[in-house]
């Protein structure tokens, strides 16, 4: 059903993770000191995650796993929709945890579970792949590196610099030869 929807609106995915990525640093600063609210987020995505994942289909499967391997990319609409999937989660994880790299290993193990799971219950008509995996584990990399960059950027504003152990002066706003602003 979703891939169908995907197939239908091929740009989707990609808008998704091109506004994620815009907005990940603004949306990684204001969550930090929000915890209650990471945690809800992160327990959002991993919902997703779960739902899309594991939700029975009408094939007729048997226990084994697909072991080709591809790089997601756009047109490519399922693997793509795979690596889009994993960024929310490990980013929300990456920005709790504050150890982004972590947070990129744990989802890349979570993946493997997931495709496990799917290899050993049949019964779900979901098929275990390695590509599956793959794209998982790049979207999992994706999204520490953007609360990697996210945690850095509003950790290096919050700080003061030596120059201004302070923190900076505020810019005065200067007056024309009459006095006026």
């Amino acid at each position: 059903m979703l891939a169908t929807i995907l197939v239908g609106y091929p740009w989707l995915t990609p808008f998704l993770l091109v506004s994620f990525i815009a907005a990940s640093p603004l949306l990684a600063r204001w969550l930090l000191p929000r915890r209650g609210l990471t945690w809800a987020l992160l327990w959002a995505a991993v919902a997703v995650v779960l739902a899309l994942v594991f939700w029975p289909t009408a094939r007729e499967m048997t226990v084994s796993c697909e072991t080709y391997w591809s790089i997601p990319h756009p047109r490519a609409v399922e693997p793509f929709a795979n690596l889009v999937l994993f960024v929310p989660p490990v980013f929300f994880a990456a920005v709790l945890a504050g150890r982004p790299l972590l947070a990129a290993i744990g989802g890349s193990a979570a993946s493997a579970v997931i495709e496990l799971t799917q290899a050993l219950a049949p019964a779900l008509g979901r098929s275990c792949s390695a590509n599956d995996w793959l794209a998982n584990s790049l979207g999992a990399f994706i999204g520490a590196a953007l609360a990697w960059a996210a945690i850095a950027i509003a950790t290096r504003q919050a700080r003061p610099s030596p120059r201004y152990p302070q923190g900076r002066p505020q810019a005065s706003r200067r007056t024309t030869r009459s006095g006026r602003r």
